[in-house]
């Protein structure tokens, strides 16, 4: 295979741990995952695996990320109203803050550390294995647009 980097063989060893062909495609969608600006939708870590490769279609994105997810190298997240995100930051207990205007998702660490972290008021029956939590506001950066965009208000 030639010399791989210290982060490359790192990656090859992930996807054989989980039982995983090693694939150029699958090392270029998760090290779309894995780079700047974790909480990438698909369209932006297809760019970005296109980049690596030259080409790679929608569809494979897209199947190399359900194979990731299903053997536990990424996570999908999925905020009301926007597209799925996916993160490399898996087996943790975690949850997420997003901006209500431009979809920036940042990671909140659970003030408890074993899942699930809350508790339902009615279990129904079920056995609680997770609680995932989305916060909602405006990033500092759409609340600087907010302001400069708010007439101020007079005082008398």
């Amino acid at each position: 295979m030639g010399s791989m980097t210290p982060d490359e063989f790192t990656l090859h060893e992930s996807l054989r741990r989980a039982g995983l062909r090693v694939t150029a495609p699958r090392i270029a969608v998760l090290t779309a995952v894995l780079g700047e600006g974790q909480h990438r939708d698909a369209e932006a870590i297809a760019e970005a695996a296109r980049k690596r490769l030259g080409t790679l279609s929608t569809q494979a994105v897209y199947d190399n990320l359900h194979i990731l997810e299903e053997a536990g190298l990424v996570r999908r997240i999925q905020p009301s109203g926007h597209p799925a995100r996916y993160e490399a930051r898996v087996g943790d207990n975690h949850h997420h803050i997003v901006c209500r205007r431009c979809g920036v998702t940042a990671d909140v660490d659970c003030a408890v550390g074993e899942a699930p972290c809350l508790e339902p008021s009615a279990n129904h029956g079920f056995i609680v294995q997770e609680a995932e939590v989305i916060f909602w506001g405006l990033c500092p950066q759409c609340q600087q647009e907010t302001h400069t965009e708010e007439p101020k208000e007079q005082l008398s």
